[in-house]
């Protein structure tokens, strides 16, 4: 199977590229998100990570029905 993708690679010009580009977005993408994560409000955490311990009884209703 390997032997099969490497030789139709082997064939597609620059194909050298698509590596560097997948680290560039890899790279980029944690990046933000780690700059998301140190500049989020405080606030912000506490009630996304509360969202669970909620009691939503509309929420109980449509599940039951």
């Amino acid at each position: 199977m390997l032997k099969f993708v490497k030789g139709n690679l082997e064939n597609i010009d620059d194909v050298q590229i698509y590596p560097m580009i997948s680290l560039l977005i890899f790279f980029f993408f944690f990046v933000g998100l780690f700059y998301w994560v140190i500049t989020a409000k405080k606030e912000h955490i506490t009630e996304v990570s509360n969202i669970p311990l909620e009691d939503d009884t509309n929420n109980q209703n449509d599940q039951i029905l």
